[in-house]
């Protein structure tokens, strides 16, 4: 109980600097509520990196970003900063990437050739009922080969990666599996935060559990040979402790 007033007093304080921050334009108010919420920026960053740009690249976007939603957003509309905060970051990442990967563009002769040799390669492709090599399109083209080479070359170089190709981690294709649900999405850096407070209500034992478990991926038989005890044991404590989850989610 009691951490869970504390809890409730921590974000009763946070609230009460956004409201303050909304009415002042205070700068060095500014700079602490942008301290608390950076987290937000580092869980979108590590989201879309390792996708073709630096992390430290996405983390600078990322934060200032954050900042613009701060100048932005009003508390007398009832929401929580972070799910306001949220699509703003990923949309300035999102233009980001855009930014990133425009399209080069070529000589209008240079494109023309580019055409005929797609051209040529359907042709050829339904006269021979397989895809045709270089030396064929060059043939029927008149042209060298070398030719056909450098043109499909400079071809690939303007073709851009969707920007669904650089948040594809896991099998999804659709940038709304990550932006498209407020609800559902959103929550999740509200989630991480609530998970965060509750492990810390843990002893170290409990905490170990969960952790094996639900981050590592350890089966109850692995935890309880190491720990010495039952395997009974370690299936009531994570009874116990899930259950201790869901006091506090109804409560928070």
């Amino acid at each position: 109980m009691n951490d869970h007033v504390g809890i409730q007093k921590k974000e009763a304080h946070e609230d009460n600097l956004l409201a303050e921050y909304c009415r002042t334009r205070d700068i060095g108010l500014r700079n602490q509520l942008v301290s608390k919420y950076l987290y937000i920026a580092e869980i979108i960053s590590k989201k879309f990196s390792n996708r073709g740009i630096e992390y430290d690249d996405l983390y600078q976007v990322a934060s200032l970003a954050l900042l613009k939603a701060l100048e932005r957003y009003d508390i007398s509309k009832g929401y929580k900063f972070s799910s306001f905060a949220t699509p703003t970051i990923v949309g300035e990442i999102k233009n980001y990437f855009r930014d990133k990967s425009r399209i080069i563009r070529l000589p209008r002769k240079e494109s023309e050739f580019i055409k005929k040799i797609e051209n040529a390669k359907v042709h050829l492709s339904n006269k021979l009922g397989r895809t045709p090599v270089p030396d064929e399109i060059a043939s029927f083209l008149d042209i060298t080969t070398e030719q056909v080479l450098e043109l499909m070359e400079s071809s690939y170089s303007t073709k851009t990666a969707s920007l669904d190709f650089y948040i594809d981690n896991e099998g999804e294709t659709d940038l709304m599996a990550i932006v498209g649900q407020e609800e559902k999405d959103y929550s999740l850096i509200e989630d991480k935060d609530f998970i965060k407070r509750v492990m810390e209500t843990l002893d170290e034992q409990e905490r170990k559990v969960i952790t094996d478990r639900f981050y590592r991926g350890r089966s109850q038989r692995e935890i309880s040979e190491e720990m010495g005890v039952s395997q009974m044991y370690i299936s009531r404590m994570e009874r116990k402790i899930l259950e201790r989850f869901r006091r506090y989610l109804k409560k928070d």
